[in-house]
């Protein structure tokens, strides 16, 4: 693999190690507001975020690069509401689709099938992340704050198992 393919594959794992420390962070969020569905959704997400880390990082050994940590920025730590919470986790989202777009498209311009193939499972992986994501933005937006509606969805969001 060549040095730039291998440097990009490392900043995404730091990205991907960014999204589990963010999603802890929301995670520590809804647990200080009582609303542990949430809580169990966004550890879960943690955990998610985890094994994307760790897919890059034995696809980086297996092709012989060097895998590289960097250090993890400081995630935020409050929101004014769940709405903004996952407003902002669905943002976070489309900027990680993005840049596996990118790294889609520097495998192609590298020649590289193996890693342009290997990328193929997280593209899938966005399409799911930004769908799920927006859709309980899109519920919290129905349920405009209101005091039962929230603890139906956070009583829902504890339902959430890990699919991988």
């Amino acid at each position: 693999m060549k040095k730039k393919m291998v440097k990009a594959l490392n900043d995404q794992m730091n990205v991907e190690l960014f999204s589990a420390y963010l999603y802890f962070s929301m995670s520590t969020y809804f647990r200080d507001k009582n609303l542990n569905g949430f809580t169990h959704w966004m550890e879960l997400q943690v955990q998610e975020e985890l094994t994307h880390a760790q897919k890059l990082s034995n696809y980086i050994s297996e092709r012989r690069g060097t895998v590289i940590l960097e250090a993890i920025e400081k995630p935020k730590h409050s929101w004014k509401s769940p709405l903004d919470a996952f407003e902002n986790a669905f943002e976070h989202e489309k900027m990680i689709s993005k840049r596996i777009n990118d790294l889609v498209k520097l495998a192609r311009e590298e020649n590289d099938n193996a890693t342009y193939n290997f990328l193929q499972w997280f593209v899938s992986e966005q399409v799911e992340e930004e769908s799920t994501v927006d859709a309980i933005v899109q519920n919290l937006k129905l349920i405009d704050g209101f005091g039962p509606g929230l603890f139906i969805l956070d009583k829902d969001m504890n339902s959430r198992s890990l699919q991988e």
